[in-house]
């Protein structure tokens, strides 16, 4: 089905937001949990499936809802729309810090693969689903696993991912990146994994054992700072942790603390 154009800005830098302007009897469709605020006259319902196939049976949309469930999502997905006359507004933040990437569908050729937690939010009409990585090594080391999010339709959708975002195309080229730094990329790229170089480059590059190749022609989208990263950065553990600041003893310092 023919998605709904909505029309959108998005908002802020550190943690973004993306506003979506409704006209009368619009729809767009988000991940459970992801609306931040909306306007009057603004109708929100639950629902098994992203309804791109409204003939779709209930064991249908079952096994749709169901196929989320692999990716870690909600099993249902929350459909808003105007119920009013004027156009009205209702916005969609990022869960983490980072940035909302907009995907024009339609001029990327109607099919966007990426991570299984980017998706934010996507207009009426737009098939959410999910899409296996048929390399095993890609899938046992390329930091997103198996599964992959797959967005297919002609309107606008939505993703995010950490830190700055990096949009490269490529011609017939190969781009070799850290495994959790993929967020996205059109379906006739191909990736997957290969060795970081030699084994002392494996074990003291700090680069990881595995760098994930794309390759061919098409776009690909890049993050930063994947989720991942940021928790065990931040983390108590983390490479951080024996960073101190403020004291030329450093760690040391709490020794002396009551």
């Amino acid at each position: 089905m023919k998605s709904h154009e909505v029309d959108y800005k998005i908002i802020g830098e550190g943690i973004q937001l993306v506003e979506i302007e409704l006209d009368p009897h619009e729809t767009i469709v988000a991940e459970a949990g992801a609306m931040c605020y909306m306007e009057e006259n603004i109708d929100f319902e639950a629902k098994m499936g992203d309804g791109s196939n409204p003939n779709q049976g209930f064991f249908g949309k079952l096994m749709t809802a169901g196929s989320r469930m692999l990716t870690g999502e909600s099993l249902f997905m929350t459909h808003f729309t105007n119920k009013g006359y004027g156009k009205k507004h209702v916005a969609f933040s990022a869960p983490y810090p980072g940035t909302i990437i907009p995907l024009n569908l339609q001029k990327l050729g109607g099919t966007i693969i990426c991570q299984k937690d980017a998706f934010l939010c996507a207009a009426y009409g737009t098939k959410i689903s999910i899409t296996f990585n048929k390399k095993m090594g890609a899938g046992f080391f390329g930091g997103e696993g198996f599964i992959l999010e797959k967005l297919e339709g002609d309107g606008m959708a939505f993703i995010h991912a950490g830190g700055t975002i990096i949009e490269r195309q490529l011609n017939n080229e190969t781009l070799r990146v850290d495994t959790g730094c993929v967020v996205a990329f059109e379906p006739q790229i191909d990736f997957d994994i290969q060795k970081a170089g030699n084994l002392k480059s494996m074990v003291f590059g700090g680069e990881g054992l595995f760098l994930a190749t794309l390759r061919g022609t098409g776009k690909v989208w890049l993050q930063s700072m994947p989720i991942s990263k940021l928790v065990s950065v931040l983390s108590p553990s983390g490479g951080n942790s024996g960073r101190e600041g403020g004291s030329i003893l450093g760690g040391l310092g709490n020794i002396f603390e009551d």
